[in-house]
């Protein structure tokens, strides 16, 4: 069993009169954390229910504290797995933060439905919300012999827990069509009564075809017959889904430094590829740079965040073509990367050099990448 780098932190969370959520696309292993927690805190009694069954959905659905009192009545915690098919759960929740103080409360959900809105409101002060992705690098814990030899394979298959743990090549290709179908597509599709999937498909194939790349709202709009208002709205489903997410340019006000428009990232390669139907070897494929950045990138970013860092994330790009894949800004600190695949090395491009002179800049590449996604 792997051990989720947020399963201690989550644990020191939870607290008399607080909620803690657990958010993040499915399939990601919210049920799997949530039940290694309750196994984790067995001499604690504990009522773990799903909002997905219905007796359970109308209690904490009903906003009367006597009702919610008698549901967990000599329980020290209440954890509660899909906790967005409970209508009105925020409400619920916080009338049962004011009303029994001395229940901890532990949520999971897809953001899909935007759960973290719902709880949070209510309960500002009372609750804190973490994040659960595919794995990532520091939680596999391999030595650097295994993550040189099984690089290729998570750039193709990515790291999705049932995926990751499956050994058989084809039915890692079919379990990922499983999760792009069945589980993430029903998610953004559910999220506000949408109907359209292929509308969907296609826009994540435009955005899976350029990661990496400046993109235009308006070409998508062209390409999809919509307006850029639509797209930018599908976009952000997207990314509340836990499908994509962006960087935007860094500017410090020179004039050539271009920041209109976002990048556009996976949070895992396997889900990519399974978009645009390529598992093909890396030896033929003409975007394995791409692919080495997007994982390079997203497994920097689970790891700062499940590290509880606040750490800002931008690309640096010039209208002359000059472009850093990452800058960080950390208290106040700039540093730079550029992601080359194999053992290529980067030059610093000069307009960044001669801007900031200070500033740090590494080249990553597999000789040194497991030193860059443990630091």
């Amino acid at each position: 069993m792997i051990k989720r780098a947020i399963q201690s932190q989550l644990i020191i969370d939870l607290k008399p009169a607080h909620v803690t959520g657990l958010f993040g696309a499915r399939r990601t292993g919210k049920t799997i954390l949530m039940q290694q927690i309750k196994n984790q805190l067995a001499n604690k009694k504990i009522l773990m229910v799903n909002g997905e069954d219905m007796d359970v959905a109308e209690i904490l659905a009903s906003q009367r504290s006597q009702v919610l009192k008698n549901l967990v009545d000599g329980y020290d915690y209440l954890f509660i797995d899909e906790a967005q098919k409970v209508p009105g759960i925020g409400e619920n929740l916080k009338l049962m933060v004011d009303t029994i103080p001395e229940i901890s409360i532990f949520v999971t959900g897809s953001s899909a439905f935007d759960l973290k809105q719902k709880v949070g409101e209510p309960l500002t002060g009372r609750s804190r919300f973490f994040n659960l992705f595919p794995f990532s690098y520091s939680e596999l814990n391999e030595d650097f012999l295994t993550a040189k030899k099984s690089i290729h394979e998570k750039l193709i298959y990515g790291t999705y827990p049932q995926v990751y743990l499956e050994q058989n090549l084809n039915e890692k290709r079919h379990l990922l069509e499983g999760i792009k179908n069945g589980y993430l597509l029903k998610d953004i599709l559910e999220l506000d009564n949408l109907k359209d999937s292929l509308f969907i498909l296609n826009l994540l194939r435009l955005i899976a075809f350029q990661i990496g790349n400046d993109i235009s709202y308006n070409e998508l709009a062209k390409n999809l017959k919509t307006t850029v208002k639509t797209v930018q709205r599908y976009l952000e489903i997207l990314e509340k889904t836990f499908i994509i997410f962006n960087l935007h340019g860094f500017s410090r006000n020179l004039r050539k430094e271009y920041s209109k428009t976002p990048r556009y990232y996976f949070w895992d390669t396997g889900i990519r590829n399974a978009i645009i139907s390529n598992f093909n070897a890396l030896d033929i494929r003409d975007d394995k740079g791409k692919l080495w950045e997007n994982y390079c990138i997203a497994e920097r970013i689970k790891k700062i965040k499940y590290a509880g860092r606040f750490v800002n994330f931008y690309f640096w790009r010039t209208y002359d073509q000059q472009e850093i894949d990452l800058i960080e800004e950390e208290n106040g600190q700039l540093r730079a990367y550029e992601f080359k695949f194999g053992d290529k090395e980067a030059r610093l491009p000069k307009a960044f050099g001669k801007t900031y002179p200070a500033v740090g800049f590494k080249t990553i590449n597999t000789l040194n990448f497991i030193e860059f996604l443990s630091a």
